[in-house]
């Protein structure tokens, strides 16, 4: 898969994704991680790539003609166009039912905004989705653009070591995940739960599901909508529900 990353600030995000699993699995092949700075597109003699808003309004907007062409060549390299997500608090919330869409893509392309955001233009002219990563708003694109491109390319074949890695995790089965333990056994007499220590694997994976859906019930319960469950296991759910009337 080939991940496409538009910013003021490669250097920014070449100094994460080029790190840990994400940095290795890059250096193997397994997924190809493009920064292109957008200054680089800008037609006037300061390199300007902001200007005032029309109508007014506080901050600096970023122009339309850079981040068009900063694209066409970044479709002209990939030799298709890529699907084109703007990061943006006005977009769709990500979930992990859509990372796991996006991962099975070939190729995508990430747009980071600055500033007071980008010109409306350009959106309507070759972005396909917004996408946010929260009600909440950070200082530039950058850092949720790289949320995203770290979420799908753990998805990728051979980027984590089994499949395990990311299947058992909160959200990808509508469950958050259930509590972990490392050692030492006892830890300012807290014990690692029994079951854990037990090499039963089938009592463990059943303590685990449990766990996951009452950790879910307390913290998201709204999740549990999606979630598939076993006959036994909504039995289970059912009880725990009942215990919090």
């Amino acid at each position: 898969m080939r991940i496409d990353i538009l910013t003021l600030f490669p250097e920014m995000c070449e100094a994460v994704m080029g790190e840990s699993i994400i940095g290795r699995a890059r250096q193997a092949g397994k997924v190809e991680i493009n920064f292109h700075q957008i200054r680089e597109f800008a037609i006037n003699k300061h390199n300007q790539v902001d200007d005032t808003p029309y109508g007014g309004g506080a901050g600096m907007l970023m122009m339309p003609q850079p981040i068009y062409d900063c694209f066409m060549k970044v479709c002209d390299e990939a030799g298709t166009r890529p699907h084109f997500i703007y990061m943006s608090p006005c977009g769709k919330t990500l979930t992990q039912d859509r990372v796991k869409e996006l991962a099975e893509m070939p190729n995508i392309a990430i747009l980071c905004g600055r500033y007071e955001g980008v010109d409306q233009r350009v959106i309507d002219e070759i972005v396909d989705e917004e996408i946010s990563i929260g009600d909440y708003v950070v200082t530039g694109g950058e850092m949720p653009a790289m949320i995203l491109a770290d979420a799908v390319s753990r998805m990728l074949p051979g980027v984590l070591s089994q499949p395990e890695g990311y299947m058992g995790e909160s959200h990808y089965s509508s469950l958050l995940e259930y509590p972990q333990y490392t050692k030492p056994p006892v830890w300012r007499d807290r014990e690692v739960p029994e079951v854990l220590a037990s090499g039963h694997h089938a009592n463990i994976k059943k303590w685990q599901r449990e766990r996951a859906i009452e950790r879910t019930l307390e913290r998201r319960p709204e999740l549990l909508e999606n979630a598939e469950l076993s006959k036994k296991e909504k039995e289970f759910l059912k009880e725990l529900q009942a215990k919090e009337l």
